[in-house]
């Protein structure tokens, strides 16, 4: 072999070789190349379908305003308690039904209260078939007349009860409670159960059967110091009183005109004012101003509020009014709308991680009917929506307070854009 031979190229040497060496190369590379446009072409179009992750919500439960508590006017009196029936979802029920007390809970003088009582226990023996039942006629004899001038010198309230005079059951009664005339309590008492001995005898056993048992009662009138009673009972006496129609039909009067007895006026000044529909003064002199009352207050519950209050040994009789008037008033107007949200009130944010952003805020103004202080609860439903577009409603905020709710449509507001190609191809993690 020459030395020229010795150094000549695979190629020169074998052509054919070189040349399917060379075809083989070629067709590797385009393999390659064809593989590479295969992936590369799988990816985009993955990358540009794939489905990203949601936008991230999040939210905050708008801050609950707290309405102010409605304090109850402050008594000047020796004992004080008020029960309120129809907003016990608001008030609660209450500690034995009394929702609000001040002063001794022990027994106290009633004065004319009692008359209620003498009322109470009479029907209870003599009952009415309603409140316009007139009932057995009562004819009152000169014994009866006497106690005009017994009464008159003690300084008690009296009515004119002529000697022959008749009147219906009914009538005597509304003699007996709307002026308060106390020669009227003791006749008709004494008239239904033959004398005081057995009317004082059915008054225990009527108070016993109610359970009342902090009351005592040593006449009918109430002129006596000894008739006392606990504000606890005496609300009791006033519901079952509230409760009877001929009792409640009576004292609810402001003047009525009786035969024999003439015009006659209600001691209780307060009818009519403030909703106020009855119960019964009481008077044993100075410092001694007492009232068992009922009123009815219409403060946009569901149906309105049967109130019974009792004030107990009051200065003056004007004091007594002041403090009714204002405690009812205080309980009326803490009864108000309370406002929770405004239109357009952020209440949480919508994010993506490619950067487009919205909010979520409340739809439309809010407000909720509550008592006082009532705890408003505040709570939100939030759906995911298949679009996040301005205007959407994706959920909303209910508040409860009481028995009532109240619900505001949430909705975005911004639109939250679908990202770009380029960062769907640039960031293949943040796909699905």
């Amino acid at each position: 072999m020459t030395r020229e031979q010795e150094f000549a190229s695979p190629r020169a040497l074998d052509p054919e070789a070189h040349r399917r060496r060379r075809r083989r190369g070629l067709i590797i590379t385009a393999v390659c190349v064809v593989l590479l446009l295969a992936a590369t072409g799988g990816y985009v179009a993955w990358a540009l379908t794939a489905p990203v992750n949601p936008p991230a919500v999040t939210t905050q439960v708008p801050p609950v305003p707290v309405g102010g508590a409605a304090a109850l006017a402050a008594v000047p009196a020796s004992a004080s308690a008020i029960s309120i029936s129809g907003a016990d979802e608001y008030l609660g029920e209450g500690a034995s039904g009394i929702w609000s007390s001040s002063g001794t809970g022990d027994p106290l003088p009633i004065a004319s209260i009692t008359k209620l009582i003498t009322a109470l226990v009479i029907l209870d023996a003599v009952p009415l078939a309603s409140a316009d039942d007139p009932g057995p006629t009562i004819t009152f004899s000169k014994a009866d007349h006497d106690l005009y001038d017994r009464y008159y010198v003690q300084g008690a309230t009296i009515a004119p009860m002529p000697t022959g005079t008749s009147m219906s059951l009914h009538d005597a009664l509304a003699a007996m409670l709307i002026p308060s005339a106390s020669n009227y309590a003791e006749a008709l008492s004494s008239r239904i159960f033959g004398s005081q001995n057995a009317f004082l005898g059915a008054t225990r056993d009527w108070l016993s059967a109610h359970g009342l048992t902090g009351t005592t009662i040593t006449e009918p009138t109430g002129i006596s110091p000894r008739n006392t009673s606990t504000t606890a009972d005496l609300l009791a006496i006033g519901k079952l009183a509230a409760a009877n129609p001929t009792i409640a039909q009576i004292v609810a009067t402001s003047s009525i005109s009786l035969p024999g007895a003439g015009q006659l006026h209600n001691t209780n000044g307060l009818l009519g004012t403030s909703g106020i529909t009855g119960l019964k003064t009481g008077t044993l002199g100075h410092g001694t101003y007492s009232l068992l009352y009922t009123a009815t207050l219409v403060v946009g519950t569901a149906e309105p509020l049967a109130v019974t209050g009792v004030i107990l040994g009051g200065p003056t009789r004007e004091s007594v009014n002041g403090s009714v008037l204002a405690t009812l008033d205080s309980i009326r107007t803490g009864f108000h709308e309370v406002p929770v949200a405004t239109t357009g009130q952020e209440v949480g944010t919508i994010s993506t991680p490619w950067g487009s952003t919205a909010q979520l805020v409340i739809g439309e103004d809010a407000a909720i009917f509550t008592w006082s202080d009532t705890p408003i609860i505040a709570t939100m439903d939030i759906e995911t929506p298949p679009t996040y577009r301005d205007g959407s409603v994706v959920g909303s905020v209910t508040w409860t307070a009481g028995p009532h709710t109240v619900t505001a449509p949430v909705a975005i507001k911004g639109s939250v854009d679908a990202p770009s190609e380029w960062w769907r191809l640039t960031h293949p993690s943040e796909l699905g």
